[in-house]
């Protein structure tokens, strides 16, 4: 009697045991996915070098007289310094429109002190300067810092192509 009861207290203390791990194990599997699909979602901005430009937006070496936006969706592309204060406004809040339009466009960031002959090319003189590229268009250039309203405006209007509404 006494090994049945034994035994019995062995097989329920093993059951707790694996029961216990399997619930983690499922928890830890759950945590992993919601922070995989967190990090999907949350993109940020896109640091370019030269070659990455060349690659990801336009090849201008290649095509020196035409634009020819390589991406896959619209993007904006800011030329930016360390040290601009401007540069440092809008830092945040590119960072927050990146994860917020992370499925329609990129924001990509090209620091004008290391990329010095890509600013050169695209005649960059102050900062922050943006680019807007929408696809199958011409880009559009703007310069300063624009508030948070201005670039969903932008973004909507000439990168997505969604009309706005206009009070009358």
């Amino acid at each position: 009697m006494r090994k049945i009861v034994l035994s019995s207290a062995l097989i329920l203390s093993l059951l707790a045991i694996y029961a216990f791990t399997a619930v983690k194990n499922e928890k830890q599997e759950t945590k992993k996915e919601n922070l995989n699909k967190s990090e999907k979602k949350k993109m940020g901005t896109i640091h370019l070098t030269k070659e990455e430009f060349l690659k990801k937006v336009v090849d201008y070496e290649k095509n020196p007289t035409e634009w020819k936006y390589l991406g896959d969706k619209p993007a904006i592309i800011d030329f930016y310094a360390s040290w601009c204060g401007p540069c440092k406004m809008i830092a945040p809040i590119l960072e927050e429109l990146a994860n917020e339009y992370a499925d329609d466009i990129y924001i990509y960031k090209v620091n004008t002190e290391e990329e010095q002959e890509l600013a050169a090319a695209f005649g960059i003189r102050s900062i922050p300067t943006l680019i807007f590229a929408p696809m199958g268009e011409a880009p559009q250039m703007a310069q300063g810092a624009l508030p948070k309203h201005a670039f969903k405006e932008a973004i909507e209007t000439v990168l997505l192509k969604k009309e706005t509404a206009k009070a009358e």
